[in-house]
């Protein structure tokens, strides 16, 4: 019933910029926090990004200063503009929300940053 569902997802060259959307359907709940995490084969998901409620962000060491969470209430959609983008980048991202009737994964969309 709850949708969490990512796109924006591609190739792109180093250096290049991307920008993810996260849009969220299925009912009526409140959104607590929404969240970006990646993660790479054989590793743990790794937040890089998080909005609150009352839009204060928070950002990974590793992406603090090029990439960008912002929200667009109206839409029911977070995004992720990322910036100067690095072959370290190349992830699968994903998309999660924390909300009062529970916490919800996207299914995930790949980038890769890859000359």
């Amino acid at each position: 019933q709850v949708q969490v569902v990512e796109s924006g997802g591609g190739l792109v060259q180093p250096g290049g910029s991307l920008r993810l959307s996260c849009t969220i359907s299925g009912g009526r709940f409140g959104i607590n926090a929404m969240d970006w995490f990646r993660q790479t084969p054989g590793n743990q998901r790794e937040m890089i990004a998080s909005i609150n409620q009352s839009g204060i962000t928070m950002y990974a060491e590793s992406v603090e200063g090029r990439f960008t969470i912002s929200r667009d209430n109206a839409k029911n959609t977070v995004y992720l503009q990322m910036n100067s983008l690095k072959p370290d980048d190349t992830a699968v991202y994903y998309c999660y929300m924390v909300s009062d009737i529970g916490r919800y994964w996207g299914q995930g969309t790949q980038v890769t940053v890859s000359s």
